[in-house]
């Protein structure tokens, strides 16, 4: 049974980036891994087992876990407010992804009303994707800073990729629209493949999630 609180420790589960660092350090095996994809993140899954040793508490990063009654009021509203934005992040992605491959057609075309309708849409998808990616980012901002360490990066590789032709498409895309190119344009085409690319990473990154 998965629940928000044993009888020693509380979990707020909005701000967990699912690092599972808890769930290997608990002594009882009480947290366990739940959700989709993008939302995963840590449950208590045998809270009758909780013994209160606190692991949990010092290991989080992320002020996951606290002792009940503990004034944690602040912490909930900006996680709470990160979580609902760092939902958008999976629709962001379908909307940059499918105005793009829009776009891309459009420039095939002959009506320029089509491309620039085309174009607007793919902007404005593309804008919300960045300010959900960062956001998400921000919260797994531990695992980059960590990036330097062997083992941070030893079976990170799909995510470092991700990270990597995430920052190709997304400097592309602003030159694209800074220098006014069109989407057919060298840089235009490069800007396309990077994006199918990613694409394909960012299905493989929420898939190898587990």
């Amino acid at each position: 049974m998965k629940t928000t609180a044993t009888a020693y420790v509380a979990m707020n589960p909005r701000r967990c980036t699912a690092c599972w660092e808890c769930v290997g350090k608990c002594p009882k095996k009480v947290i366990g891994k739940t959700g989709i994809l993008c939302h995963r993140h840590v449950a208590f899954k045998e809270a009758d087992a909780c013994i209160g040793c606190g692991k949990c508490i010092k290991t989080c990063p992320q002020g996951v876990f606290f002792k009940p009654g503990e004034a944690v009021a602040d912490r909930r509203v900006s996680a709470g407010m990160a979580f609902r934005m760092e939902r958008l992040l999976p629709l962001a992605f379908v909307a940059s992804a499918v105005t793009g491959v829009g776009l891309h057609l459009a420039g095939h075309g002959a009506s320029h009303e089509v491309w620039h309708n085309w174009s607007v849409a793919h902007v404005v998808a593309s804008f919300l994707w960045l300010l959900s990616v960062a956001l998400h980012v921000k919260r797994h901002k531990d695992w980059y800073k960590a990036l330097i360490s062997k083992s941070a990066f030893n079976g990170r590789r799909v995510t470092f990729a991700l990270s990597v032709c995430f920052l190709a498409v997304a400097v592309t895309g602003i030159l694209l629209v800074a220098c006014v190119e069109g989407a057919n344009s060298s840089l235009g085409l490069w800007h396309y493949k990077l994006g199918i690319f990613l694409l394909a990473l960012s299905l493989l990154h929420a898939l190898r999630r587990r």
